[in-house]
C-alpha cells in the first residue's frame, strides 16, 4: 500500500476547498488526483479530520476470526499441509493464499510440512 500524503498537505487541501474552491482547482493546486481530494473531503466530513484512516486489515487480515480453527485444526492433524489446509478454508468460505496461512502458522507458533510427496 502507498504511504499517505502528509497531515499538512491534507489539512491545506481542505483548506483550500472549505474557502470555496472546487475539488477540480485544489487538485490542480496542489498537484494532487482528484480523487484523493474527493476522499479527503468525504474523509473529513465522516469523522472531523484529515487524519489518513488506518491501512490494512486492522483484524490481523482475512484469517483473523479463523485463528482458534486453524490452531485447533492443526492440533487435531498437525500433518496438514499449507495446501490441504487452504483447500478447508476454502470449504468454510474463506479464499486465501497459501503463503498467508503460512504467515498465521509461524505468527502463531505453529509448525506445518512444507510439501506432501516424498523426495
Amino acid at each position: 500500500m502507498g504511504k499517505s500524503l502528509p497531515i499538512a498537505l491534507r489539512e491545506r487541501v481542505a483548506s483550500f476547498v472549505d474557502a470555496g474552491h472546487s475539488h477540480r482547482a485544489a487538485a490542480s493546486h496542489f498537484r494532487v488526483s482528484p480523487r484523493f481530494v474527493n476522499n479527503l473531503m468525504l474523509l473529513k466530513k465522516e469523522t472531523g479530520s484529515v487524519q489518513p484512516r488506518k491501512q490494512g486489515r486492522p483484524d490481523k487480515g482475512k484469517l483473523g476470526v479463523h485463528h482458534e480453527w486453524i490452531t485447533r485444526r492443526m492440533s487435531e492433524n498437525g500433518d496438514l499441509t499449507l495446501d490441504e489446509l487452504c483447500l478447508e478454508l476454502a470449504e468454510r468460505g474463506v479464499h486465501v493464499h497459501r503463503s498467508s496461512v503460512g504467515r498465521l502458522l509461524n505468527r502463531l507458533g505453529l509448525s506445518h510440512k512444507k510439501k506432501s510427496g516424498s523426495h
